[in-house]
């Protein structure tokens, strides 16, 4: 049960004190490769430590069910959803307020962990949901984009790294979860109702109180 609850304890205690992405990075010139590997580390940065409600949201991903498989055809949903919208607001062809954003990133949380509690299986609807909830988590990673600053001259080759990033991001959590939670402890009987609905249950709680914060408070 240690085992369990060390890499889950850590991601959620620290969530708490998570607020809006902000990369503080000074952007000079660079090469090609330069810019491939520096936003590559920025995109993966942008989840592991610094995106606590998008881990929130993988790991609601994670919790609804034990194929691996199944978890990473809806991270690739995701994926693919926030990719499509990064790429549109960052050459200005969408512009959605981050007022607005950051307050359905942290509801899309509630709704999935909200899921997991009252099933435990993926549904065809889930997925199209994840991806609905992937467009608006990618206007999120616009706003840290932005906030870092994008170099003209390498502005594709800056754009897909830190999508790469991001993906390696969101992989090493699923994996971290899978090897150390699913592998070992999904077939037990207590699996889903001590640990997969409390999980959910501190989720739930932890992203609505960003969402009251996000509106009221920022």
């Amino acid at each position: 049960m240690k085992k369990i609850l060390l890499p889950l304890s850590i991601l959620l205690i620290a969530s708490f004190s998570a607020s809006a992405h902000t990369i503080n990075y000074t952007l000079n010139k660079m090469s090609e490769g330069e810019v491939f590997g520096q936003y590559l580390l920025e995109g993966f940065k942008h989840i592991i430590p610094l995106g606590l409600d998008h881990i929130l949201f993988i790991l609601c991903v994670f919790f609804l069910n034990t194929n691996l498989k199944k978890i990473v055809l809806q991270a690739s949903m995701f994926t693919l959803a926030h990719t499509i919208t990064l790429g549109l607001s960052m050459y200005g062809i969408i512009n959605a307020p981050g007022e607005i954003i950051e307050p359905i990133i942290a509801l899309s949380i509630v709704f999935l962990a909200i899921e997991n509690i009252y099933s435990d299986k993926v549904k065809p609807w889930r997925l199209i949901m994840v991806f609905i909830f992937g467009l608006v988590h990618g206007m999120g990673f616009a706003g840290a984009l932005n906030d870092l600053g994008m170099p003209e001259y390498a502005f594709a080759t800056a754009l897909i790294s830190f999508n790469i990033g991001v993906e390696l991001g969101q992989l090493s959590i699923i994996l971290l979860m899978y090897f150390v939670v699913s592998r070992q402890f999904s077939q037990l009987k207590w699996y889903r109702s001590k640990l997969v609905i409390p999980a959910c249950i501190v989720i739930a709680g932890i992203a609505s109180y960003w969402t009251i914060e996000r509106i009221f408070i920022s």
